[in-house]
Parts: structure tokens; sequence; C-alpha cells
């Protein structure tokens, strides 16, 4: 997708136009990629593994480095400014947060000593004192376990906690890598409901790689999917929830018989030969 994305929505907070992105000089795997990020808005980036999502992500927040990647063509600006050559913990201060794929939050250290350690987001901002009382309300079992060491928690309440640093930071945008992975659908029902409560509460913009989509479309405003490097479709995700492909591909409906479902070899063919979205 060449093209800037199409929104009748806010100004957006973080604007993605037209990047690419290399890893060791050779490999590519961001190909013309644009997207935006209405201010105040959750927007869903949703793809199978491999489709670049977390690259993405990484872009946006100037973590390729780390990886022997970098981008190679197009911009990226967030809150109105170009931000290429500000490194992350410049993007942590100006309110981008990224709250990664596995939590990484510190084990040997207990729930507060984690969260204060996000506050160092906060120097250079006059005024701004960290809200730990916000962070237990939105997730009050972190409140009991605050004194014990992080790497004691559940696989739940880490996530909960790699999200409470987030809040610590007073952010404008936060960034989430699969927040739901390795959670139970009882916890992932929990934290996306969170999810949308610092949005609406919070008014913080929520950019949310998932691969779980129906639970990522069910909080979202609006939703980009990714194959191969790219964005291949896009829209209001009561739009994307509409349409077959999506439906088939991605939300586990549609494709019955006499509806096209895999059936046989022939079937299984015709199906991957449409996942490539006709590109």
């Amino acid at each position: 997708m060449d093209a800037a994305p199409r929104h009748d929505t806010p100004q957006p907070i973080l604007e993605v136009n037209n990047i690419e992105v290399v890893y060791n000089h050779t490999v590519q795997v961001l190909r013309g990629l644009s997207l935006s990020v209405p201010r105040g808005q959750i927007v869903a980036l949703l793809g199978s593994n491999g489709a670049g999502k977390s690259t993405t992500l990484k872009a946006v927040t100037n973590m390729l480095g780390l990886e022997r990647g970098a981008v190679t063509a197009g911009s990226i600006r967030f809150d109105g400014a170009d931000i290429s050559a500000q490194p992350p913990h410049a993007l942590v201060r100006g309110g981008l947060f990224h709250v990664m794929e596995g939590r990484r939050i510190f084990p040997d250290l207990t729930v507060d000593e984690n969260l204060i350690s996000a506050t160092y987001a906060l120097e250079g901002r006059a005024g701004t004192k960290p809200n730990f009382d916000r962070v237990f309300e939105f997730f009050p079992r972190l409140a009991e376990r605050r004194k014990g060491l992080a790497g004691y928690l559940s696989g739940g309440e880490q996530q909960m906690l790699a999200i409470g640093r987030a809040l610590i930071a007073e952010p404008k945008l936060i960034v989430m890598d699969e927040p739901s992975l390795g959670l139970s659908p009882i916890l992932v029902e929990e934290i996306f409901g969170i999810i949308a409560r610092i949005n609406a509460e919070q008014g913080v913009s929520i950019l949310l790689v998932e691969q779980n989509a129906a639970v990522a479309m069910a909080v979202a405003d609006y939703g980009y999917i990714m194959e191969a490097g790219k964005i291949v479709i896009d829209g209001p995700v009561e739009k994307l929830a509409l349409d077959r492909d999506v439906r088939e591909f991605y939300l586990g409906v549609g494709g019955g018989e006499g509806e096209g479902g895999v059936k046989s070899f022939r079937d299984v063919k015709h199906y991957k030969r449409r996942k490539r979205w006709l590109s």
C-alpha cells in the first residue's frame, strides 16, 4: 500500500508513511508500509506470524538497531514531529511507550521497583509525578503483590505489570505487542477490558499488534491487516468484520459447506491463493 491511509477521524498522533525496513543490509521485511493512529483511538495491526507486525512496532520506537535493522525509506512522525533521529529513551520521555512481546519485566525486582524503573520517563516534565495509585486502581492484583518479586507473578500479572509501567510513564501513545500471548481466555478478556478502559478513561492512544484478531477488533476503532511486510486491507473494525476474507482467515468464521470451506487438497490450494489477497 503506497498511498497514505485515509481516516475521517481526529489528527493522527502517529503517522507511518511508506516505510521500508531492511535487516543486515540484505533482508527486506517491510515494503512500503503506511498506517496512522488517530489521537485518542485504538488501532489494531493484525496478521499472521512473519508478516512484519513486531518489526513495525520496533521501527516506530527506534528499536531496530538492536537487531541490525534499519528504516531505509519513508518517514515516521509522532505527535507532529519526525522521530527518525530520536533514540528510544527520548521517545519514551516524549510520550511513546513500547510494551514489548513477552512482558520484559525485571524478574529480580519487586513489583514496586519495576514501576519505579519507569519513572525515568518523567524526567524533564515539570509538575509531573508518578501516579502509582492509578496503576493499582487498574490492576488491584499488583497492589496485593507490590512487595513481591516480579519473577514470581503469573503470566497475566506480569502482563499487567508491563502495562502498569507504561502508565507510570504518562504516555500519549502505547504500542503493544501481543498482550494476549500465553494467557488463558479469561485473562485475555480481563487484559483487553483494561486496555479499553485505559483508552477511554485516560485518553491514551494505542497501536495494538495482536494475533487474536477477534479480541483486538472488539476493542479497536480501526484495523490494518498485514501480509508479507505490507498492508493488504484496512478500515473501521465494523467494516473489516464484514469482509469475507477477514472473517475466514482471521476471525475463523464463514467458509462452511458450499461457501468455499477447506475440504480437499484442491480447496487448500485455493485457500492459500486467496490468502495472498490478489497481490
